[in-house]
């Protein structure tokens, strides 16, 4: 027999102590199939009792019986031999069925067991609800889906820009652009199917501007009669572990009041798409109606939820659009979440010009109150090749805030952009700090 055939038997029979380890749901289906071996092995058992005093004159019988059963072993030897030769035979042909059967869906050179493992850790993650939109949400999660299943993302329905804004107005649904980006943000399947959502058409009049996933989710709209129903959808297609769900089904528009640098009174200004374009600062921004309530399973989610982290994202035109839907606003302030509050890295040309981490958050808490959050997430590197001015730094007023967590959050590719996994191991990090000892080390 070959040498490498017997040592992968041997690795094989090595392993199998790694998949008794708790929380992984192997032991109680193995019990269960053993009980199940064994009572087979009881009702042979009877049948060759009964054959053996029903022919025990046979001596051919008799010598091929006591050959088999090992009757010249004393009984307890037999017992220990024949019932861990039954275990682990049992063992390993489940062990090897299982990994015949979960080939398709491993990827190329992992381990199963390590897979399945990481599996069951995710599922049995942390509650995380996130708040925001546009890309700063979908880069948040595409770092947290490394640490938990249960994530529910709520975006923003306010944008009418771009692709969005053009099927809202020609189709009359809410604009899925955001919805799209955490949809793929949070897909298993990172390769062609997700550039395909993703993908932008142009030279065509009528396509020109479009995603395919916006195209996608407003032909399930009118497939399912449902916006929330075509997201779920979109979701199972892209297999998505968690949940993304609109902050309101209400067709809400964002208004600002805003100070222009040629006007004596402050302007208002209508459109989430408009409002970083008018070169003025934003004194404040509400919804219209401003009677919208919110989707009732985000209301669910939040009330439900381990840890509730807002942002990062555009401060007026991504972030707060959900925290003025009044009913969300409320289940965030009675929710015992842990709340966070990520800061932006760089400031928003037209938004957020000059601000420091501090009026970030005072902007927040001017909008929906104060001590709504418990930790203050802000990026403490500066050493990027961005401009000095374009730096949303914690000052003094910041770093006085004993709310304030400081961390090296940039993505040295992007230096204005989060690295997702930087910030969802820092997001992690405040969690297990605030909750007790980590659960990951469980396994």
């Amino acid at each position: 027999m070959p040498k490498n055939f017997l040592a992968r038997i041997w690795q094989n029979m090595r392993d199998i102590p790694r998949w008794f380890r708790p929380g992984l749901g192997i032991k109680r289906w193995f019990t269960l199939v053993m009980i199940g071996i064994t009572l087979l092995g009881l009702g042979l058992a009877v049948i060759l009792i009964d054959v053996y005093r029903t022919d025990s004159t046979n001596p051919i019988f008799l010598t091929i019986l006591t050959y088999a059963s090992l009757r010249f072993i004393p009984r307890v030897l037999r017992a220990i031999l024949f019932g861990g030769l039954g275990i682990g035979l049992a063992a390993y042909g489940i062990f090897q069925l299982n990994r015949s059967l979960l080939q398709p869906f491993i990827r190329p050179g992992s381990d199963v067991f390590d897979q399945i493992k990481d599996y069951r850790r995710r599922e049995r993650g942390p509650r995380i609800v996130t708040i925001g939109g546009g890309h700063g949400l979908a880069t948040l999660l595409r770092g947290l889906k490394a640490h938990t299943h249960n994530i529910t993302a709520v975006v923003t329905v306010a944008d009418d820009g771009g692709s969005s804004g053009r099927l809202r107005e020609s189709h009359g649904i809410l604009p899925p652009g955001d919805i799209r980006n955490c949809l793929a943000a949070l897909s298993n399947d990172e390769a062609l199917l997700t550039q395909l959502f993703q993908y932008r058409f142009n030279g065509s009049p009528d396509l020109d501007g479009h995603s395919f996933g916006n195209l996608f989710i407003t032909a399930l709209v009118d497939i399912t009669g449902s916006f929330e129903e075509a997201v779920a959808e979109s979701g199972r297609v892209l297999s998505v572990n968690g949940r993304v769900l609109p902050s309101t089904l209400r067709n809400v528009k964002l208004v600002a009041s805003m100070e222009l640098p040629h006007s004596i009174n402050e302007v208002r200004v209508e459109g989430e798409s408009k409002i970083p374009t008018m070169a003025g600062k934003v004194r404040r921004v509400w919804l219209e109606p401003d009677d919208a309530s919110a989707f009732p399973p985000v209301i669910k989610a939040i009330l439900n939820a381990d840890m509730i982290v807002v942002g990062p994202g555009s401060l007026y035109t991504s972030i707060l659009p959900n925290l003025l839907v009044h009913d969300l606003l409320a289940a965030m302030q009675i929710s015992r979440a842990v709340k966070i509050y990520v800061c932006n890295i760089a400031t928003q040309s037209g938004e957020t010009d000059s601000f420091t981490c501090y009026d970030h958050v005072r902007a927040l808490e001017n909008h929906v109150g104060e001590d709504l959050f418990d930790i203050i997430v802000c990026n403490d590197n500066y050493e990027n090749n961005i401009s000095p001015a374009q730096w949303v730094r914690a000052d003094e007023k910041t770093l006085s805030d004993s709310r304030t967590y400081c961390a090296d959050l940039v993505d040295d590719g992007h230096a204005w952009r989060h690295d997702s996994l930087k910030l969802a191991q820092v997001v992690m990090d405040i969690y297990y700090e605030r909750t007790g000892p980590l659960v990951e080390n469980r396994y």
